[in-house]
């Protein structure tokens, strides 16, 4: 059963209030959080094979190649917290390495979606420990008490941390402090500066699957908002912000027009954008010193020869 810090009504409001507050803004906004329903979630499973999206493939081949000196770093008996788990792929890379693992606990958002994955992840390994909890990661929520306390681990692959800025990294890299505890430890998979043209290739592909997933987010607002966006009527784009160091992605309105959502009327001229994620991307220095401000101290750095991305391996600072 799925332990769900926060209930489908609270969810359901918190996304109407984070739509019609961000959609008010003088440059729209939607958070990027509310990307994964179901369908959402499917579409970034299918963005992570394609040839352009390299961190997936790249961060697969660190861990492959680092798996046994990251268990050495958990420890034995660890229990492993996952963080926006998603399918869980990269947890079954580690957990082969790991020595005895107490218990697997995925967190996520997406409540079906994560009901999957554990399923998968209880069939192929049927002697491990699974309890997932449905939480927004990127909010305050409490570790349940029946998760063992003792030795624990963060886990958190995907360079997902680089859709946060800074202090809201930093924030998130506190939280994560508080639940692993004292003697935690934390695998942070991150994104690294490269040539632009790479960049806008890996959030903008031929086949258009990123582009059907930013534009999911305009009909999970329809069905769960009454929202009533025309999604052919607008287009997404991808650009580099080089001041944040960040891939943009946009919903860019091909015309004027009045989308109506929950009751409220918002304005489009045409070129108008929603602002939906940014991904930052850092260097080995300013992540080091994000963690650092959170309380951890960089042990390991594990990158590919290319240096394109990197798994920072954290522990806490006595």
């Amino acid at each position: 059963m799925l332990d769900a810090i926060e209930s489908l009504p609270r969810q359901r409001e918190a996304f109407r209030a984070d739509v019609l507050t961000g959609l008010s803004q003088p440059q729209k906004t939607i958070p990027c959080r509310w990307f994964y329903d179901r369908r959402g979630s499917e579409l970034f499973e299918e963005i992570t094979g394609l040839d352009e999206y390299y961190p997936t493939r790249t961060e697969t081949a660190i861990l492959r190649r680092h798996a046994g000196d990251m268990a050495a770093l958990c420890g034995d008996g660890v229990v492993l917290l996952e963080y926006g788990a998603g399918a869980g792929i990269k947890f079954e890379i580690l957990v082969d390495a790991l020595r005895a693992p107490r218990m697997y606990v995925p967190i996520d958002i997406a409540a079906d979606f994560l009901d999957q994955t554990v399923a998968r992840i209880r069939q192929r390994f049927p002697l491990l420990v699974t309890r997932p909890i449905v939480a927004d990661f990127t909010t305050g929520f409490d570790m349940p008490a029946d998760i063992p306390a003792g030795r624990r681990a963060a886990f958190f692959p995907g360079s997902t941390i680089g859709n946060l800025d800074r202090a809201e990294a930093a924030a998130l890299l506190r939280r994560m402090c508080g639940h692993v505890g004292r003697q935690g430890k934390a695998i942070i998979g991150v994104d690294l500066r490269k040539d632009i043209r790479t960049l806008i290739a890996a959030y903008d592909d031929g086949d258009g699957v990123t582009a059907a997933f930013n534009l999911n987010l305009l009909a999970r607002v329809n069905r769960e908002l009454e929202g009533n966006f025309a999604v052919e009527c607008f287009a997404h784009e991808a650009r580099w912000n080089e001041r944040e160091s960040a891939i943009e992605m946009h919903l860019v309105s091909r015309k004027r027009q009045v989308v109506s959502v929950a009751g409220r009327s918002f304005a489009f001229a045409e070129g108008e954008t929603i602002h939906t994620e940014s991904s930052r991307k850092y260097d080995i220095r300013g992540f080091t010193e994000v963690a650092r401000h959170a309380g951890w101290c960089v042990v390991a750095v594990w990158s590919d020869p290319a240096d394109r991305f990197a798994v920072f391996g954290l522990d806490r600072e006595t």
